[in-house]
């Protein structure tokens, strides 16, 4: 037999209907706040960059950049961290004119796939240091 896990909302006269003050993010990874000594070398279009990243997660990152690029655009990018060096591929999700472009991962090695990982737990450290 089947229980319903949630009773259906009753609209009470006079009162609006209760919603969340925040929507849920559509992230399937959280993001980690990256001190200013993590950069990235990137390319795109036949240009070079290298730029400041500002977070990053499993899934992508938002570097800092001038450079407006539209949204769909590949990327190639490499990461020479004390994690060894992190190679990846993204695709512009969204840019910020003057500040700089969220990049989603669209190919990671499995070799790199640790590195990244190891990264993270480290600026999660640095992040929160209380946390182990």
């Amino acid at each position: 037999m089947l229980h319903r896990a949630i009773e259906p909302k009753t609209m009470v006269p006079g009162k609006l209907p209760s919603r969340p003050l925040t929507s849920p993010s559509r992230r399937l990874t959280s993001r980690v706040p990256a001190p200013g000594d993590v950069w990235v070398y990137w390319k795109c279009h036949g240009r070079e960059d290298v730029s400041r990243v500002r977070d990053m997660s499993m899934g992508g990152l938002f570097i800092e950049t001038p450079e407006p690029k539209a949204e769909g655009v590949l990327t190639r990018l490499n990461f020479l961290v004390q994690e060894g060096q992190i190679r990846a591929d993204a695709v512009v999700r969204h840019a910020k004119s003057g500040v700089g472009l969220g990049l989603k991962f669209t190919a990671l090695s499995e070799q790199d796939r640790p590195k990244l990982a190891n990264l993270l737990t480290r600026l999660r450290r640095t992040t929160h240091p209380s946390e182990k």
